[in-house]
């Protein structure tokens, strides 16, 4: 029996982890939860999954059953749980640190926050590897190539296509996405997700994020990473081989398939709710609207420029992606705040998880006085 610790327990990643569980309860069991300010749904779940190391990390509380505090809590959570892997659906950068502690701690990690990826990629590998552990990727696109990849030789692909919903305002023009509001950017066509990766879906930058995620977890060259808008989310990602054939990977748009093949890795079994059947179905492709979503090609540019690059993209858009949903910005500043402070200089890399987050401080503390000049 595998054991599991899940981070973000009540979010979107985190109760289909849990779905999972419940419905293979001789297969895995539950031994630590985490979740941000959503005590109650904590405690709920604890009580179903009879789980005693709970951490809540956003707010304070007096429930004695609650014996982790705060995120230094969490990390100890990490550490003094027996588990084999831990799920991490952290939204934002403050994922990272679960992430190295998962992997020090000696636990393989199941990968939803691609923040870990973004910001320190190369350093994090490196942590897998020497650490004996695997990072298995949830998000549906990376899953989908991690398994397509499977069994070929990475010189035999010729390229790899991640796949995007468009978000709610695909079509729009530049002139339309000037009066767009937050509450409109968080109702997403076809997942059900929080509020930060919904308006990143709607921006692109989520997009962006995975581009970086994907050259990073995969160690493969930027340029052979394509992006292809396909509004029906059936195709999760595609590769194309030398020949120029492809392959794609295709279900229904259900995030308990990439969690459960991560969580039985290498095995794969039955995802009900998964199934597609494609007879009456349509599929449709575009190319990404790079003007009117520069959140996107501003993305390739900060992993070109690598160095520090990627840890301001993304540090800059939480920062600015929160002062939208407080009305200090419109939607489409969120671009022009990323692009100003892309324009610094940082091309020193960092060389441990500790120069990441000085960065990634700095970042958000510069973003913060651009914001209040514009207000």
């Amino acid at each position: 029996m595998k054991k599991v610790i899940v981070l973000g327990s009540t979010g979107s990643i985190g109760t289909s982890a849990l779905d999972i569980i419940r419905s293979n309860r001789d297969d895995f069991q539950l031994t630590g939860l985490s979740a941000n300010s959503r005590e109650t749904e904590l405690l709920a779940q604890a009580a179903e999954f009879s789980v005693s190391s709970l951490a809540l990390t956003g707010k304070e509380t007096s429930d004695s059953r609650i014996t982790y505090h705060g995120p230094e809590g969490l990390l100890d959570l990490i550490k003094e749980t027996d588990a084999d892997i831990v799920v991490n659906g952290i939204s934002g950068a403050v994922g990272l640190a679960p992430s190295v502690t998962a992997l020090e701690s000696g636990m393989d990690l199941a990968l939803a926050n691609k923040e870990t990826m973004v910001m320190a990629g190369r350093l994090i590998n490196s942590l897998a590897e020497k650490k004996g552990r695997r990072i298995l990727p949830v998000d549906s696109e990376h899953s989908a190539i991690f398994h397509l990849m499977e069994g070929k030789n990475p010189d035999d692909i010729y390229e790899y296509i991640i796949t995007a919903s468009g978000g709610p305002f695909r079509g729009y023009t530049s002139e339309q996405l000037k009066n767009v509001t937050a509450e409109q950017a968080m109702k997403h066509p076809t997942w059900d997700m929080g509020y930060k990766i919904s308006i990143d879906s709607a921006s692109m930058a989520n997009k962006g994020l995975e581009v970086i995620e994907c050259w990073r977890l995969f160690n493969i060259p930027l340029d052979k990473i394509k992006v292809l808008v396909h509004p029906q989310s059936m195709v999760h990602s595609l590769i194309r081989t030398n020949d120029l054939a492809m392959y794609a990977h295709i279900s229904h748009p259900d995030m308990r398939l990439p969690i459960q093949n991560a969580l039985y890795y290498p095995d794969l079994k039955p995802v009900p709710s998964s199934f597609l059947d494609l007879a009456g179905r349509e599929m449709t492709f575009f190319e990404p609207d790079m003007d009117n979503f520069p959140m996107l090609p501003l993305a390739y540019r900060a992993a070109e420029s690598a160095g520090a690059y990627p840890i301001v993209y993304n540090a800059v858009n939480e920062v600015a992606v929160q002062a939208l949903v407080d009305e200090k910005i419109g939607f489409t500043e969120i671009p022009e705040i990323t692009e100003q402070l892309l324009s610094g200089d940082w091309t020193a890399e960092p060389q441990s998880f500790d120069e990441v987050l000085a960065v990634d401080t700095l970042c958000r503390q510069e973003a913060v006085e651009l914001i209040k000049k514009r207000m």
